[in-house]
């Protein structure tokens, strides 16, 4: 019977703030050269259809999402015409992204919401954006970052993964990998840093099957909770 094959682990030693912020613009530069062209996938003209986009992005792929949204921005494209939506509607439009009684439900709301308190535009800080149903601090920072070039720093599956895998945080809520990982970068980074985390943990830092012997990164990387 063939035997397990064993990875080898990389030992980091403790770092001080200053040699992690060092080992992080390491980690950027090194991603940068591998994905020159990372950016979100999500399909958007808008900071509308970004918003709604990332919104219906919760638990569903990126690709699946950008299947559904020309129909649904054909019917609604902006807060106006959405806000009039009839429920069971967009519940039919967004179907396909899973949890779509609750999705369309944000939408229905946080559409309202925009043409009640903004006028019919998106808002463009942290703060008004989180007051949307539906809208936590990762779709915030997506859009603040990709719409409207406000330095932000989303945390998905894929960020918070690799984050912990270079032994760059321990914590386990997004909030609080965000503000780690932003007091060591400079804010300039903060959303290409997502970006970059995000198409590295698609291609080779995988959730089941790394693949570490292959990785550009493996000397930056102590591998943590790496079988």
């Amino acid at each position: 019977m063939a035997q397990p094959k064993i990875r080898k682990q990389i030992r980091i030693p403790k770092e001080t703030p200053e040699e992690k912020r060092a080992r992080i613009a390491k980690i950027i530069r090194k991603l940068r050269e591998l994905f020159p062209e990372a950016t979100t996938s999500l399909s958007f003209e808008n900071p509308f259809q970004l918003i709604c986009a990332t919104v219906l992005s919760a638990q569903c792929t990126d690709a699946r999402v950008n299947k559904v949204t020309p129909e649904l921005f054909r019917n609604y494209p902006d807060a106006r015409s959405m806000s009039k939506a009839p429920l069971a509607k967009l519940e039919k439009l967004v179907q396909s992204t899973g949890f779509y009684k609750n999705k369309a439900l944000s939408l229905s709301h946080l559409s309202k919401a925009i043409m009640e308190k903004h006028g019919g535009n998106v808002p463009g800080t942290m703060e008004e954006l989180i007051g949307l149903r539906g809208v936590g601090r990762k779709t915030a920072n997506v859009v603040l970052g990709n719409a409207f070039g406000v330095p932000g720093f989303p945390v998905d599956t894929h960020v918070g993964r690799l984050t912990r895998r270079l032994g760059l945080t321990k914590h386990l809520d997004p909030v609080k990998v965000e503000h780690e990982i932003t007091a060591l970068t400079p804010s300039k980074d903060w959303t290409d840093f997502s970006h970059l985390l995000i198409y590295h943990g698609r291609a080779t830092c995988t959730a089941r099957s790394p693949q570490c012997e292959e990785c550009e990164l493996l000397r930056l990387c102590p591998q943590v909770g790496v079988q």
